[in-house]
């Protein structure tokens, strides 16, 4: 591994090269990258970096994200394969149907999208801002897209608008159990439950707290206890451990793994960054629309 490390510090050097990474991929790429964090955080790093090529470690729709904030840059994926089923799990016409059904009408976008779906919408919004940009927005009506769970939870903080929900999610978060959460409870009655908002709502309600990867990061190490119980993607255990080598955590599930977020290993970074593969290209005309719901949460979030 220790080779396959250097070449990738010589390889970042020779082509002026910086690797964002998610807390979702495996524990060695998050090891190597100059950048770890949630979707956005990169967001925003990948506007500020001074390098020619970004390597994104994710899936695609955070590579066409970053190649959108950034076209003059070189964006790179490890694995071209690495998808978000979520991303593609909301509909142009259907999105059309609802803008001429509601006056005074905001189409919201989680990050997690494609960028067909930006395209169509008015601003996006990560785990992170979205209860704050939400709350910001001036229209009543609100169709959040694409993640239902998500939208419901956001929905429930802000009851002074009208939500208008989407069939899609992340098949991580929905299907942790609330068999699976109780059962935790019991074996580690010291432990905190801590968990994502993508999550359903039966869930959240056994929480002690809700929030996005990095805030869930931040929470259990600023917080007083020892033990916790964490529902999202298990890649998130390694920056809590790293964090926090005195505390105990434990998965919500026995598996909660993104086999897309999985896909990306060393040598695949490696090699993009040799032979300057699987390059992100996005349309003049994509690029322009899918970048204004995308800034206008940069300035809304602010």
């Amino acid at each position: 591994m220790r080779e396959i490390i250097e070449r990738i510090e010589e390889l970042k050097k020779e082509k002026n090269a910086v690797i964002l990474a998610h807390y979702y991929v495996r524990d060695e790429v998050q090891e190597i990258a100059d950048y770890v964090g949630d979707s956005f955080y990169l967001s925003k790093v990948a506007t500020k970096v001074d390098a020619d090529i970004i390597v994104f470690c994710g899936v695609s729709f955070m590579g066409e994200s970053a190649k959108i904030l950034n076209p003059d840059k070189m964006v790179l994926m490890p694995d071209s394969t690495a998808d978000c089923p979520m991303a593609h799990m909301a509909d142009v016409d259907k999105i059309e149907a609802v803008r001429s059904q509601y006056d005074d009408l905001a189409v919201v976008c989680y990050i997690n999208s494609t960028s067909e779906l930006k395209m169509h919408s008015d601003i996006c919004v990560t785990s992170s801002n979205a209860m704050k940009i939400v709350e910001r927005l001036p229209q009543k009506n609100i169709f959040f897209i694409p993640d239902e769970n998500l939208g419901r939870y956001i929905a429930s903080k802000v009851p002074e608008k009208n939500f208008i929900f989407n069939d899609g999610f992340c098949h991580v978060h929905s299907e942790l159990r609330l068999d699976e959460v109780k059962r935790g409870l019991e074996a580690h009655p010291e432990a905190k439950f801590v968990v994502h908002p993508e999550c359903k709502m039966e869930v959240l309600e056994l929480a002690d707290f809700i929030g996005s990867t990095a805030e869930l990061i931040d929470f259990v190490t600023e917080d007083d206890s020892k033990e916790f119980i964490v529902g999202t993607e298990m890649g998130v255990l390694y920056e809590m451990k790293q964090k926090n080598p005195n505390k105990k955590f434990y998965s919500a599930a026995a598996v909660q793994i993104c086999p897309n977020m999985k896909k990306i290993s060393l040598e695949k970074i490696a090699d993009c960054l040799a032979n300057e593969t699987n390059q992100v290209e996005v349309s003049a005309e994509k690029r322009e629309q899918a970048s204004k719901p995308l800034n206008a949460m940069l300035e809304l979030a602010k």
